[in-house]
C-alpha cells in the first residue's frame, strides 16, 4: 500500500548537505527493510541516532512450546489471558512458525516510561478493545476499536491508551506486511476492484520535533530477547522525513466486502499478506443471492495451511457458541467445516453481522504454553452429531 509521504523539513535532494540554522548538519538516516531494494523513508535527525549512554541487562521473552506437532482442532479464549500493566509483559505469543508469531496482549497502562522497537518483525496489531494514540517519530496514528495498526520493523513507538481495558491481537511478521498484489497495478495504486482504497488508511499526523537531551530508554526486541538501551537524545527528534516506510492504520470497518450469487471462497476477504501467510477480514455483508444458495461455507480440506480465526463480534454463522476474543485453530492436513446445524440455519438468511480476523499460516504453527492456559477443552469433538459445544 503505502503512498509517498513528506512531513517537516527535508532537503531538495537525497544525501546532500542539510544544515541547521546554526550551521551544524542534520543527521540523515535511511529507514527501510529488504536491504536497499524494499520500501524506505529518509529521516532527518537533530542529533545522531546512535548516542547510546547505557545498555541494561537483557531478558528473554522466548515462547515456550507446548505442542510442536498437532493435527487436532483447538480453540482458545483470548480474553482470559492475564492483563498486565506493562505493555511488553502483556504480550503473550500463542502460535508461531518461521514466518510469523501470533499472540494477544491486554495492557492496562501506556508506555510513557520507555519506547519499544521490534527489530525482528513488522507488527500488525488489531485493536479489539481500547483506543488511544500510537506515538512515533513520523507523527501520531490515532486508533480505536476495529483498527489494524501496521508498524514496520525497527519503528520506535509508544502506546498512549485512553482506556485501561485494552485487548490486542498481535501478528509479528518476519517479512514486510503488504496489501495483496492482485489489488494493485504495476505502479502500486489500488485498483477499482480492491475492497479498500488509499483514502481508507489513517496516516501519521501531528508531526512534531522533540529537541530534548536526557535518558531515553528504548526496549528493543531481537530474537526473542528484550534489550534495554538508554539514549542521550529523544528518539523523536526528526525535523522532517519522506518516503514510503512508516506506520499507519486501517479500520476493518473500511473493508468493503466482495459478494457473489453463490458462496465465495475466503481469498475475497484477504486484507494483508506476507511471506508464508495471509490475513483476511470477515465483515458484515449481504449473503449470496442465488435462490438456492447456501450462505454457510462448504467443508474444505486444510491441506496447504493452518487456519487461525479470531472472533471479534456478531453471530459467526459457521460456529456454535462462540465468544468474543475466541480463537480457533484448524490445522493443515484434515478437513473442517461448519458446526452441526450451521448449514441448515444459514439457508434463506439475507445478511450476516459477523466480524472476525483470519490468519492463515502456510507452514504449521507451534502452540505455546501460554495458549494452552486458555484452551477450550475438547473443541475438536464439537462436530459430533449429538454434541453442541458449550464454553
Amino acid at each position: 500500500m503505502p503512498v509517498y509521504q513528506r512531513q517537516g523539513l527535508v532537503p531538495d535532494k537525497r544525501h546532500v548537505v542539510f544544515r541547521k540554522p546554526n550551521g551544524d548538519l542534520y543527521h540523515e538516516e535511511l529507514f527501510g527493510t529488504e536491504g536497499f531494494s524494499g520500501i524506505s523513508s529518509l529521516l532527518y535527525h537533530l542529533y545522531p541516532p546512535t548516542m547510546v549512554e547505557e545498555l541494561r541487562e537483557p531478558y528473554s521473552v522466548k515462547p515456550e512450546v507446548a505442542l510442536e506437532d498437532n493435527i487436532k482442532a483447538l480453540s482458545f479464549l483470548s480474553f482470559e489471558a492475564e492483563p498486565e500493566s506493562d505493555y511488553i509483559k502483556s504480550r503473550k505469543v500463542l502460535f508461531f512458525n518461521n514466518d510469523i508469531a501470533v499472540g494477544v496482549a491486554a495492557p492496562t497502562e501506556s508506555t510513557k516510561d520507555y519506547f519499544f522497537k521490534n527489530s525482528d518483525a513488522d507488527e500488525l496489531i488489531f485493536i479489539h478493545k481500547g483506543e488511544g494514540e500510537l506515538k512515533t517519530a513520523y507523527g501520531t496514528v490515532e486508533f480505536e476499536y476495529g483498527d489494524y495498526l501496521v508498524i514496520p520493523r525497527g519503528t520506535i513507538y509508544q502506546f498512549i491508551f485512553k482506556t485501561t481495558e485494552n485487548k490486542l491481537l498481535i501478528t509479528e511478521s518476519y517479512s514486510p506486511i503488504k496489501t495483496p498484489k492482485r489489488y494493485s497495478n504495476d505502479q502500486g495504486q489500488l485498483l477499482e476492484h480492491s475492497p479498500f482504497c488509499e483514502r481508507d488508511f489513517k496516516l501519521p499526523t501531528n508531526f512534531e520535533t522533540h529537541d530534548e537531551f536526557g535518558k531515553f530508554e528504548i526496549r528493543i526486541k531481537k530474537k526473542n530477547v528484550i534489550y534495554s538501551a538508554v539514549y542521550q537524545s529523544h528518539p523523536f527528534d526528526l525535523v522532517g522525513w519522506d518516503g514510503y516506510n512508516y506506520p499507519y492504520a486501517f479500520s476493518i470497518f473500511n473493508f468493503e466486502p466482495i459478494t457473489g450469487r453463490i458462496h465465495m471462497p475466503p481469498p475475497i476477504h484477504q486484507t494483508f499478506e506476507g511471506r508464508g501467510f495471509v490475513i483476511c477480514s470477515f465483515v458484515p455483508r449481504l449473503y449470496d443471492y442465488h435462490p438456492d444458495a447456501i450462505p454457510a461455507p462448504y467443508h474444505h480440506s486444510n491441506i496447504d495451511s493452518d487456519e487461525l480465526l479470531y472472533y471479534v463480534d456478531g453471530d459467526f454463522m459457521s460456529r456454535n457458541n462462540i465468544q468474543k476474543g475466541q480463537i480457533t485453530l484448524h490445522p493443515a492436513g484434515v478437513p473442517h467445516g461448519p458446526h452441526p446445524g450451521a448449514i441448515e440455519r444459514s439457508i434463506g438468511k439475507k445478511e450476516t453481522g459477523e466480524l472476525a480476523v483470519m490468519i492463515d499460516p502456510f507452514a504449521p504453527v507451534s502452540i505455546t504454553k501460554e495458549a494452552m492456559k486458555i484452551e477450550v477443552k475438547d473443541y475438536y469433538k464439537s462436530w459430533k452429531k449429538e454434541d453442541v459445544l458449550s464454553v
